[in-house]
């Protein structure tokens, strides 16, 4: 079975927005989707984040999502708390990051147990929702369980997450070695297709490769 590797951060917006598309893939071709969790820019290049035009790709994302999100029909709203802990006016990232590491393990110990796809829908739709305070109560327990997955479990089964960052960090060298750095990116057979914008030339590809159930 083809494997398609998908590049996804808790952090990203444009990530939350392709979950829609990333099930589908799943369902309507014959292929094996892998999220493959990375760290956001912000703590993987803080240097190169912190530019002004950077800053200024940060202001027209802070723009467009909400534009897109409203296009597709999702419910959007910046996270509250943010995943990532840090001052863009004062470009700084403070180095204690609660949520992040956090969910980044969630999402590799998700997809060790095949359910991957799912519980980035479940749990980005959380984040980017609407929700204020989506890290408390059992908000994220709820979430697991719609993707069939069991919270406890999972954060037992992560430990001190060392295994869990380590496959992180080699997730990130996947990227680089694809050829891309943002996410979502998506890869087949070594070729990428970066954006949320860019599923449905996903799809044609995978059409051209008679994968469609």
């Amino acid at each position: 079975m083809k494997e398609i590797d998908v590049f996804w951060s808790f952090r990203s917006p444009y990530s939350y927005l392709a979950t829609p598309g990333i099930l589908e893939v799943q369902k309507s071709y014959d292929v094996r989707v892998n999220i493959r969790v990375v760290f956001p820019i912000a703590l993987r290049s803080p240097d190169i984040l912190f530019t002004k035009e950077n800053l200024n790709k940060v202001k027209y994302i802070l723009l467009d999502w909400e534009r897109r999100a409203e296009f597709l029909g999702m419910p959007h709203a910046w996270p509250s708390p943010d995943p990532i802990v840090m001052d863009i006016e004062n470009s700084t990232v403070s180095s204690e990051q609660p949520y992040i590491y956090w969910l980044s393990c969630l999402g590799v110990e998700a997809q060790r147990r095949g359910l991957g796809p799912g519980f980035a829908a479940e749990v980005s739709r959380l984040i980017f929702g609407g929700l204020r305070n989506w890290h408390e109560g059992d908000h994220l327990t709820g979430a697991a369980r719609k993707a069939g997955l069991d919270l406890r479990e999972m954060e037992a089964s992560i430990g001190d997450g060392a295994s869990h960052r380590d496959e992180i960090e080699e997730n990130q060298r996947m990227l680089a070695d694809a050829g891309h750095w943002g996410v979502p990116t998506f890869v087949i057979d070594g070729e990428p297709f970066f954006g949320q914008d860019r599923i449905e030339t996903l799809k044609w590809r995978l059409g051209q490769m008679n994968l469609a159930r």
